[in-house]
């Protein structure tokens, strides 16, 4: 068994080649090798998003507090909130993050094909969201 203490957690603003805004990333817990699990809570300033990106085996997003807004390449912008879940499949290009209404924390659940749990894309603009 692994316990990871709160008091241990650091918060991190993401680079800005990630996120467009500002969101902090708190690890609680990563595993290495193939299948690997990855669990983060990510803390969005309103209208702050991350940049396009893939992940090989999907991930998995739960609200925790606020609206999240998430959009897969070519599709709307959806919105859902605290207590929700949604899922990417793998390899979709999407992005995630908050309404401009408010702050937003949602839990990310990624995992690894042996080499990474996450691929950075390109960022996503002060223009309308759109996709593909």
């Amino acid at each position: 068994m692994k316990i990871v203490s709160a008091r241990n957690v650091e918060s991190q603003r993401l680079p800005a080649d990630w996120v467009h805004g500002a969101a902090w990333s708190d690890e609680l817990m990563k595993q290495s090798g193939e299948g690997a699990i990855r669990l983060v809570r990510v803390t969005f300033e309103p209208g702050a998003r991350t940049a396009w990106h893939t992940h090989p085996r999907g991930q998995i997003l739960h609200v925790l507090a606020g609206t999240c807004r998430v959009q897969e390449w070519g599709g709307e912008v959806v919105e859902f909130g605290a207590g929700d879940t949604v899922h990417t499949a793998p390899g979709v290009k999407h992005w995630h993050g908050a309404s401009p209404a408010g702050v937003t924390v949602h839990l990310a659940v990624q995992q690894s094909d042996g080499e990474k749990d996450i691929e950075w894309l390109e960022t996503v603009s002060d223009a309308p969201p759109a996709g593909g």
